[in-house]
């Protein structure tokens, strides 16, 4: 019986140390490079050529290593805040000691450094460069406003931009994507502050919501929406195969996201929203294997 429940309190930690580093983040974060470098930034390669490149995997590699030390360190620093937004999933994933956290994330951000070494010296400037970001933002510029949801959605996209400078493909469609990249995880971010109003109102963090109210708020994630649709026109115009369909799909389920955050003003709802704009980022990394074809 003690080895039963001991094993019990094993699987519940590996589950909350998943749940503190993203691990469903870290996989479609990985997926998504591989696809985006086989079929967007190199697709005259092919997928052996893709999977087998190495200093590519060590890039891979330094993205997950770094990516997933950033939530931790974001989870340190946002401990009293998550007490409040999220009290259940705070428990979980504090069953790791913070003095535990703060260890793994000196080694992962170790790793990211090895793997970035192995790929090249640039690429170790390249990553240093993103863990002070992360770290920065984390400790005292997620606190400011407007500053905090566009550092967070640039540090979102930084990791594409290592793949991208390394395959040195800048062409329009690149950009096209990500700027429609960019405003969506833009939108989701600033949904993520309507939804943890309380927590960073206690807090006293500078978000959206709190300088300007629920209201304007919404009115400027309705503008981003809206804002969206002109990268949209350009990559449905791009010719893209079977992903063009993606794009069509994206305008209605957009325009219905506006509705649901016009008629909600939630915690429940906002979670909600935030979920299917997760949902419409992990179909475009799918939809990128439909490209050309």
């Amino acid at each position: 019986m003690p080895v039963s429940r001991s094993h019990q309190r094993l699987a519940i930690k590996i589950f909350g140390l998943f749940s503190l580093v993203r691990g469903y983040n870290i996989v479609v974060l990985i997926l998504a490079q591989y696809l985006t470098s086989r079929y967007i930034l190199a697709p005259s390669s092919s997928f052996y050529e893709i999977l087998f490149d190495l200093k590519l995997f060590y890039l891979v590699l330094a993205t997950a290593f770094s990516t997933a030390a950033g939530y931790i360190i974001n989870n340190f620093y946002d401990a009293e805040k998550d007490k409040i937004n999220r009290p259940k999933k705070f428990l979980l994933e504090h069953l790791l000691s913070q003095q535990s956290q703060l260890v793994l994330y000196f080694l992962l951000n170790g790793a990211t450094l090895i793997a970035a070494g192995a790929a090249s010296f640039k690429a170790i400037l390249f990553f240093t460069v993103y863990i002070f970001g992360i770290w920065i933002y984390s400790s005292s510029l997620k606190r400011l406003f407007w500053i905090s949801n566009l550092f967070a959605t640039l540090l979102a996209i930084i990791p594409f931009f290592a793949v991208t400078i390394y395959f040195k493909n800048f062409e329009a469609v690149v950009i096209y994507h990500a700027s429609f990249l960019f405003l969506l995880i833009l939108i989701r971010d600033i949904v993520k502050d309507l939804q943890n109003y309380k927590g960073d109102w206690v807090r006293s963090y500078q978000t959206l919501p709190i300088v300007f109210g629920n209201l304007k708020t919404k009115i400027i994630v309705s503008a981003l929406i809206f804002l969206n649709s002109v990268p949209i026109f350009l990559l449905i115009q791009s010719h893209l195969g079977l992903m063009t369909y993606y794009f069509y799909f994206s305008i209605p389920y957009l325009l219905f996201v506006l509705v649901l955050l016009w008629i909600g003003s939630t915690q429940k709802m906002y979670l909600w929203i935030h979920n299917l704009l997760k949902i419409l980022i992990l179909l475009g990394v799918i939809g990128i294997y439909f490209m050309y074809k």
